[in-house]
């Protein structure tokens, strides 16, 4: 399975830049033909990195409310619950957990309605405080640093390099860091599947 070599890094990154930016001006920039381009865009969606092109709303030219940062401190094993459960809300902009139980999220609301925002879509029993600030400002910056394609294996967990498989089961994608692991998967997974 092929990694990311420069020329993916790059379109990638003006892919962040403008989803919607041509693939004549994106063969241009990384020297490639826009035929060229649009296989390499087909093999990064292919390889799940790229998951669908979308549109950042600016929501400060919306009238929707205030924009609000909520941080939610969850009863031991809860967290992923309450983040599951806001993702939902139709004013969640961004929801982030963390690894000590703090769910983060950033929404739209009206004046003064946070508090109801969470009273609507989360059960309060798992939250052990929560405390909301206006957020004044704030930049998203697309960037992919120095990241590196590397997926975990679904059959062992070791990080799948260069010589790794896909494979998609049921229209999900799996993978795998070698043939071996790829079978035993697919053996299990079809031996579950027919013993449904």
């Amino acid at each position: 399975m092929p990694g990311l070599d420069d020329t993916d890094h790059e379109i990638l990154q003006l892919l962040l830049e403008d989803a919607r930016r041509p693939y004549s001006d994106i063969a241009e920039r990384v020297d490639l033909s826009p035929p060229a381009v649009s296989d390499r865009v087909d093999r990064l969606s292919e390889m799940g990195l790229i998951q669908g092109f979308t549109v950042d709303i600016d929501r400060s030219l919306l009238q929707a409310g205030v924009p609000v940062l909520i941080e939610v401190d969850a009863k031991p094993g809860r967290a992923a619950d309450i983040a599951s459960s806001v993702n939902d809300a139709d004013t969640v902009e961004r929801v982030y957990r963390t690894a000590s139980g703090r769910v983060v999220l950033v929404a739209t609301v009206p004046q003064s309605d946070a508090s109801e925002l969470l009273a609507e879509h989360v059960d309060l029993d798992g939250v052990d405080r929560y405390e909301v600030r206006l957020i004044a400002d704030s930049e998203w910056t697309a960037g992919l640093g120095g990241a590196e394609f590397a997926p975990d294996c679904a059959e062992c967990g070791n990080t799948v390099d260069e010589e790794g498989e896909q494979r998609t089961l049921d229209g999900e994608r799996y993978y795998f860091c070698c043939g071996s692991c790829a079978e035993r998967f697919v053996d299990q997974y079809e031996s579950l599947k027919d013993g449904a």
